[in-house]
């Protein structure tokens, strides 16, 4: 009997110890994501071998739970010229840790970079990236790394200085009767998905013959010298007349957007001259939905689709010009046009095209097809203008329409390199001295695309040779 009575409040203690541990509640936590202060830390220029001001991040669980946060990694790792602290502690990885409901951590980070010459990037990126819960999240870092004029998210007006670049990350915005300048030799650099964007503004880039004005990415190395889609592009949304002269664009997306046409214009919402419009991943000039551009010495080329598309409507007068559609995707043509759309409010909206002139140009390519029509006229509510005089077009089926007037069909230009893009005509092409003297040009524009004086019957192009 004694052995039984130390025995039974050994059981009882065990049995207890048991029923409690069984009835402890299990914590639990929350299956959302983290949110942040800021989905981009930004340094202004930094300059190298120098360390930054530190920067602050701010990590919340916004939950009324707990949330587990799985890893937080810099993923240059220790190559990386960022500095992070997380919570007090430094590092390159962070895992397995939790965030109390309706709580926060602070991260801090810093950067030092190391020294650079003319060909690294202006923009020194890395990212932080975040798993919750099975879902990833990232937080990107940048630092501008060169001595430059930075734009960032900015609104612009007056007269760019041209003594150092200017690097646009995100967006420059010319707003609402605003008028900006772009001088004779300033090199704009855009930044992975930037827009120099009018809004209702008005942008003025005046470039000359000896000194263009160039917009390209950001990234300097060799590799991306001739790589597509590096930024968006120049943007005109329902803008005041704008000119852009002497330009080179090159390695964007859509050289030169145009959105509508400001209902205060009488004339076109953009003139474009003297320019290169080059090797975007989509087209050389989009014109959507009623703008209105005149165009003369482009030399539009290598670009990903189209030289030229228009959709849902507009105008166009192009002379002595180059639309080319060597380097498109599957032989597109150079120039398309569409006068409606299906938006996603599901209406299919047509627009008129009221002005639709090429004159004195080269419309060629890879392809047997270098004109794509794909209009409606509803019922003759809509007019569709079809001008074409003295051009040279690779076209397999030569339209019957009346607007096609005295062009050449089907005849190579003879140009001087395809395969290095240097399309200038030789003295052999029929080109020379072709071009309709009837057909005016610019005032005071009497010159080639590089500042060469045209005389006695003009080349068709946008080059006048000896």
């Amino acid at each position: 009997m004694k052995k039984i009575i130390y025995i039974i409040p050994f059981i009882l203690l065990a049995w207890l110890a048991s029923y409690l541990t069984s009835c402890k509640k299990d914590i639990l936590f929350s299956k959302d994501k983290l949110s942040f202060s800021t989905d981009t830390v930004l340094f202004d220029t930094v300059f190298t071998t120098v360390g930054s001001t530190t920067k602050k991040l701010k990590i919340y669980n916004t939950a009324n739970q707990p949330i587990k946060v799985k890893s937080v990694i810099l993923a240059g790792g220790e190559s990386s010229p960022y500095r992070v602290n997380l919570d007090g502690i430094s590092g390159t990885i962070f895992k397995d840790f939790e965030i109390p409901a309706n709580d926060s951590l602070f991260m801090f980070v810093e950067v030092t970079l190391g020294e650079n010459n003319i060909n690294d990037p202006l923009i020194i990126e890395d990212v932080i990236e975040f798993e919750t819960n099975g879902k990833m999240q990232s937080v990107q870092l940048a630092a501008w790394g060169q001595d430059a004029y930075f734009h960032y998210q900015d609104l612009n007006e007056g007269i760019w200085p041209n003594d150092k670049p200017h690097v646009i990350y995100d967006y420059a915005l010319i707003d609402s009767a605003k008028s900006l300048t772009i001088q004779a030799g300033t090199k704009i650099h855009m930044h992975k998905g930037a827009i120099l964007f009018v809004n209702k503004g008005e942008l003025h880039i005046e470039g000359d013959f000896d000194n263009k004005v160039i917009i390209e990415g950001d990234r300097l190395e060799p590799f991306y010298q001739d790589v597509k889609g590096q930024y968006y592009g120049v943007y005109f949304n329902q803008a005041l007349p704008s000119t852009i002269d002497n330009a080179i664009i090159k390695n964007g997306t859509a050289g030169v957007h145009i959105f509508g046409n400001n209902p205060s214009n009488s004339g076109y919402t953009v003139e474009i001259t003297n320019s290169e419009i080059s090797n975007h991943s989509s087209y050389g000039i989009f014109n959507y939905s009623g703008g209105k551009v005149k165009g003369e010495n482009l030399n539009i080329h290598s670009n990903g689709i189209y030289a030229y598309f228009l959709l849902e409507g507009g105008n166009h007068n192009f002379n002595h010009s180059q639309f080319l559609s060597y380097g498109s995707d599957g032989n597109q043509p150079a120039v398309a046009i569409k006068n409606y759309f299906t938006r996603e409010d599901n209406l299919t909206y047509i627009g008129d095209v009221g002005e639709g002139v090429f004159t004195n140009s080269i419309i060629f390519g890879g392809g047997d097809f270098q004109i794509a029509y794909d209009t409606i006229t509803d019922n003759g509510a809509v007019s569709i203008d079809i001008n074409y005089n003295t051009n040279f077009i690779n076209q397999l089926d030569i339209p019957s329409h009346s607007g096609f007037v005295n062009n050449v069909w089907n005849t190579n230009p003879n140009f001087e390199n395809v395969i290095e893009k240097e399309f200038i005509i030789k003295n052999s092409s029929l080109c020379k001295d072709a071009a309709n003297m009837g057909i005016l040009m610019i005032p005071g524009n009497n010159v080639d695309i590089t500042g060469k004086s045209r005389s006695g019957v003009f080349d068709i192009g946008a080059y006048e040779l000896d």
